[in-house]
């Protein structure tokens, strides 16, 4: 595949790459910390549908070492909010999400 081709699918989405990236720096600007980052991206760079394996991951990710928290009261749920419906996730998976963060807190 040419180089021309590849970026030229990046920009329309088939590859999930930025996505995914942008995603997790959004989550982290606004106060989520992630233990066990690198295997959250390792794991996300491999899946075709990120967003799903990011739930997966958000939810059973603890025995991977993989953990999603706040970071003190900085962090703010409603921007945490905005993140996820930026990147198109359905509202239930943002509740879900959201929930998980604050119960730990």
């Amino acid at each position: 595949m040419s180089d021309r081709r590849i970026s030229q699918e990046k920009s329309m989405g088939s590859y999930c790459n930025e996505s995914y990236a942008e995603f997790l720096d959004s989550l982290k600007a606004a106060g989520v910390v992630i233990r066990n980052e690198s295997e959250v991206r390792e794991r996300l760079a491999e899946s075709q549908r990120w967003r799903s394996a990011f739930m997966t991951l958000a939810a059973n990710g603890r025995l991977l070492g993989i953990e999603f928290s706040v970071a003190g009261k900085s962090s703010d749920p409603r921007a945490v909010q905005r993140v996820l419906a930026e990147h198109s996730f359905p509202a239930e998976k943002e509740a879900a999400f959201i929930a998980q963060l604050t119960a730990d807190r």
